[in-house]
């Protein structure tokens, strides 16, 4: 039984579902059949990672992250691929992978269709052809992207691509199309209602409430098809989904698609596009209100709507939180006092009328950091340990060098006939077995040299957090940021600080 341990990698994007010879199943027999043919196997162990539905123009896949994972730890021997664009598109990464990771780790790389080996090529990249099959592969997958990008452009600006959600009072036809749905079709023409009449959409979530009415994400998650974690909702809508559903116009009937672009091929971030560049088919679908209505609860926002409202910044925003229902906090009033407007609904809820002095949480924060922190980041930064590890990794970088000057002497002296074969190889073997010892040595000392540096860069920034804690006079943004993640607020003059990172805070 071989210790020999062989990972074999699938990937499958949806483009590639349409060609049975790049099928999973096709993959895996072709991969089996490789490794088993290898005599380092021997009855070795086979790991297989697959990604299906995943492009290769990046790395983020959650079965390739997996592999290299074990490949940093050491528990990878061999990578097996059908070609090299399963294992990526990108030529840049995957070359890097391939030609610079991979050797250091002491893995082994096949590719079976492009019979490359990297064994095979010691000390080599393995020459223009493999160069020019990382570019072919990317400029390939590119042009696949930007051909199905047009075609699925095309088919919006028909009115053919349906968006797989439908918005809230909207579901699915027969044939695909958007057609109003019943009970929340009707509630949406309540919200339009209301508010053509002048009512804040405040006012509209708190008769929504009073009603028993379901919000969007508890109505889907009713009809078994959940799209957000409603466990903090509690029946409650928020303002800003009852003004998203007044100015969406998708209501009239008008089809919108393509608002957001890929900011770049195979990624997956995307941007929203000017609304100009929107596509907007009118009479697409029933509609559920009137382009009347429509307007006129609109209008009647834009009483409510303050265009020029100023941009407060303080320390502790984004950052406090209703400890009852986990909602972020509001702030208000020329008094800056933090509430909970998620409350504001029912005088029944747990968290109704909570509220406290910005001022009073600043000093408390302040005045727990200080007790709490100081003693804990005023720990001297320690240097030594990264100067023994960084000399000790000089000594080896000297040694490797050392090494390969030797093996160069001895192919010297064999050319000019010094010394035979038989000596040449005994002596060469021994060198090999020196560089290979060295290595690992030497990859061990660097992974304690970068922890050793990291750890005293950590501490040179607590001291400087610790400085700046000791200097100030109240809770600041810099401290703000770089502290705390959370502050929950609980009746009864109760709070919890979530620090951002306890490795942060914690001494080694």
């Amino acid at each position: 039984m071989s210790d020999y341990n062989i990972a074999l990698y699938i990937r499958l994007s949806v483009e590639d579902s349409k060609t049975d010879s790049l099928s999973i199943s096709n993959q895996r027999l072709i991969l089996r059949e490789k490794a088993l043919s290898l005599s380092e196997y021997n009855g070795g162990e086979l790991m297989e990672f697959v990604d299906n539905g995943h492009t290769g123009m990046n790395f983020e896949r959650p079965a390739v992250q997996e592999l290299l994972a074990l490949v940093q730890s050491g528990k990878i021997d061999c990578i097996i691929v059908k070609d090299l664009s399963r294992f990526g598109r990108n030529s840049i990464e995957t070359g890097f992978f391939i030609e610079r990771v991979f050797p250091l780790y002491h893995t082994r790389f096949i590719s079976v269709s492009d019979d490359f080996d990297t064994q095979n090529y010691k000390g080599d990249t393995g020459g223009i052809d493999v160069a020019f099959k990382y570019l072919i592969s990317e400029c390939y997958s590119r042009d696949m992207s930007m051909k199905t990008r047009s075609a699925k452009y095309a088919k919006m600006r028909r009115g053919e691509y349906q968006s797989v959600i439908c918005p809230y009072g909207y579901g699915k036809s027969a044939d695909g199309r958007m057609e109003p749905d019943g009970v929340a079709a009707d509630v949406v023409r309540t919200i339009f209602t209301l508010a053509s009449k002048g009512i804040s959409a405040t006012d509209i979530g708190r008769k929504l409430y009073e009603e028993k009415i379901p919000t969007p994400g508890e109505y889907r998650a009713a009809k078994g098809r959940p799209i957000h974690d409603i466990r903090r909702t509690g029946g409650v809508w928020v303002t800003s989904t009852i003004l998203r559903i007044i100015r969406d116009e998708r209501y009239t009937g008008t089809y919108i698609i393509g608002k957001r672009e890929i900011t770049e091929i195979g990624g997956s971030h995307s941007r929203m596009k000017d609304e100009s560049k929107w596509i907007k088919i009118p009479n697409h679908h029933e509609a559920i209100v009137s382009i009347d209505l429509y307007n006129r609860a609109n209008k009647a926002l834009r009483h409510f709507s303050q265009p020029n409202k100023q941009i407060h910044h303080y320390p502790l925003k984004g950052k406090v939180f209703c400890g009852y229902c986990d909602h972020a906090m509001s702030r208000k009033g020329k008094n800056a006092v933090f509430y909970c407007r998620h409350s504001e609904v029912s005088g029944n809820l747990p968290c109704y009328g909570l509220q406290i002095k910005a001022a009073d949480l600043e000093k408390v924060i302040f005045d727990t950091l200080r007790a709490q922190l100081l003693p804990v980041l005023g720990i001297d930064a320690d240097k030594d340990n990264v100067t023994v590890q960084t000399m000790q990794q000089v000594e080896y970088e000297s040694k490797l060098q050392s090494l390969r000057d030797k093996k160069r002497m001895l192919y010297e002296q064999y050319v000019f006939d010094e010394i035979d074969l038989d000596a040449y190889k005994a002596q060469k073997d021994s060198l090999d077995a020196e560089v290979v010892n060295a290595k690992n040595a030497y990859t061990a000392i660097s992974a304690r040299t970068k922890q050793a540096e990291a750890d005293y860069e950590l501490r040179q920034k607590q001291q400087a957090t610790a400085r700046e804690l000791s200097d100030a006079k109240s809770l600041t943004q810099s401290l703000s940021d770089r502290l705390i993640s959370r502050v929950y607020i609980f009746k009864d003059n109760r709070i919890e600080i979530d620090y951002i990172c306890n490795d942060f805070l914690a001494p080694n």
